[in-house]
């Protein structure tokens, strides 16, 4: 069975998401629902739902989603029992009708049930409309594939169009970058592991932009820069062997000109630069970035 997992703080959407949830055509699912002690109280809403699937609410005494998301994620999955696959939902996104009948349909067809599973998404604004193309991926691909491809800027990605099985997440968990920023992109890698992301193109999870996203904020750019900054560098650090040559190089030129746009190219980061540079060594890409760092 699948548990959604809601780490609710803000109501101004919830009701959609919650109406999302009482539209699917297959209501084989759990909804946990962990309040981070909003002053939203979502009762009303609560009360009004619990007729139409199964929901678990529970209010926690203390709010720790401002200094750690991804340990109010965790204990939101805490709260959940033994479904065997997990999604963890924004309180502002919306699943289209047949997502859990769609997720249902996959995992009946294949004959091994893989680890991660990922839906189309498309974006919406705070008036719910469509603002994006629907972004569809290949029907099996590399977790690395997938996040180059998110690096390029060729696709899109966030925690609520996944579901992934509870097995790898209790072996993996969420690393507790600053605002859970790459928390997500860094799980997919660790999730997947050697096998495949199974994506699930005819069913829509559709993503909310708005100016009360922490992607929308101007005043979280320091915590921004510093999750980015320590997830890049992991990726350099345990991930770099899986891209051929000229991603490799992608990756590691794109960490240097961040470490400079963050002033924050120190002597440390130099040599750990160099080193990857004599690791993957390519003349033509050490003699620019020496060059560089004699200017």
């Amino acid at each position: 069975m699948l548990s959604v997992i809601i780490p609710y703080y803000k109501r101004k959407f919830f009701e959609e998401t919650l109406a999302s949830l009482a539209a699917q055509t297959n209501k084989n699912f759990q909804v946990y629902i962990g309040d981070d002690a909003s002053p939203e109280v979502p009762s009303r809403l609560i009360e009004e739902f619990s007729s139409k699937f199964n929901i678990h609410y529970h209010r926690f005494d203390q709010n720790i989603g401002k200094n750690s998301l991804t340990a109010h994620w965790d204990r939101c999955i805490s709260l959940s029992e033994k479904e065997e696959y997990l999604m963890v939902l924004g309180d502002d996104d919306i699943l289209g009708e047949n997502v859990v009948a769609t997720f249902y349909k996959h995992l009946d067809n294949l004959k091994k049930s893989p680890n991660l599973f990922r839906f189309a998404s498309a974006m919406i604004d705070e008036n719910s409309k469509i603002t994006t193309e629907v972004f569809k991926h290949p029907a099996q691909e590399k977790a690395t594939d997938a996040f180059f491809r998110k690096f390029k800027g060729f696709t899109r990605s966030s925690l609520s169009e996944y579901i992934f099985k509870r097995e790898v997440y209790e072996k993996k968990g969420f690393y507790p970058y600053p605002l859970g920023w790459h928390s997500d992109d860094r799980a997919w890698l660790e999730f997947a592991g050697s096998e495949p992301i199974h994506t699930i193109n005819d069913a829509v999870i559709y993503i909310r932009n708005s100016s009360e996203n922490i992607s929308s904020k101007k005043d979280n750019l320091h915590e921004k820069f510093e999750a980015t900054h320590n997830f890049y560098n992991y990726i350099l650090s345990s991930w770099l062997e899986e891209f051929d040559t000229d991603r490799k190089y992608g990756l590691i030129n794109a960490y240097e000109e961040l470490l400079k746009n963050g002033k924050v190219f120190n002597f440390k980061e130099w040599l750990f630069l160099f080193r990857l540079h004599l690791e993957h060594f390519r003349y033509r890409n050490f003699k620019k970035f020496v060059k560089r760092s004699l200017l």
